[in-house]
């Protein structure tokens, strides 16, 4: 999942929000030292991440993708994950979705104190360039993989891989479809108290 998603399965407060956000940018952080809401976040960040890796329609769809471009099938797929749930935003969202995304970006800026320097810096560009509505337009979806892909510091195919998701797109939104359904079932699970 990416971070639209991650936030959408957060619980409606700053700390989880920031807590479900922080599992991108945790790496050498001691979760021990955050508030027990942004700790609880944290993890459920990462049970959502173990849950989509290993669910069968998300295993089927990273098994589309040509052998060159396979290796980062999960990323490309978190990225277009955002897309799907913008796309069937009156299927699944909960509320009005401008009003939910000024929640999100507002949250993210008022909890700005809550998180490490990088993801401080990332929400920052996220909340001035309106990542979350710009994700409802495929190109858009594909030129934010292509900064991811240039990001990468060896050799890789995966810049232009949007090219190869635009013909299996309906495959592939089916595919979660089939599978967002049972992330929010098991999300809700968790968060219950």
């Amino acid at each position: 999942m990416n971070h639209f998603c991650h936030l959408f399965l957060a619980r409606p407060t700053l700390e989880s929000r920031v807590g479900n956000l922080l599992g991108d940018f945790a790496r050498g952080l001691d979760s021990r030292d955050l508030p027990e809401q942004v700790r609880e976040g944290l993890e459920h960040h990462r049970a959502v991440d173990a849950f989509t890796d290993s669910h069968p329609q998300v295993l089927a769809s990273k098994a589309l993708f040509s052998a060159d471009r396979r290796r980062f099938a999960g990323i490309a797929l978190d990225i277009l994950f955002d897309h799907y749930l913008l796309r069937h935003w009156e299927q699944f969202g909960h509320t009005d979705k401008n009003r939910f995304i000024k929640e999100l970006y507002a949250d993210l800026e008022a909890g700005s104190y809550l998180m490490p320097p990088a993801m401080e810096q990332v929400t920052r560009r996220m909340v001035a360039y309106d990542w979350f509505n710009a994700y409802e337009n495929l190109d858009t979806v594909g030129q934010a993989m292509d900064r991811v892909a240039s990001r990468i510091r060896f050799r890789h195919g995966f810049e232009g891989i949007i090219d190869e998701i635009r013909p299996m797109d309906d495959e592939l939104e089916a595919r979660f479809l089939a599978f967002f359904p049972d992330l929010l079932a098991f999300s809700r699970s968790r968060l219950e108290p």
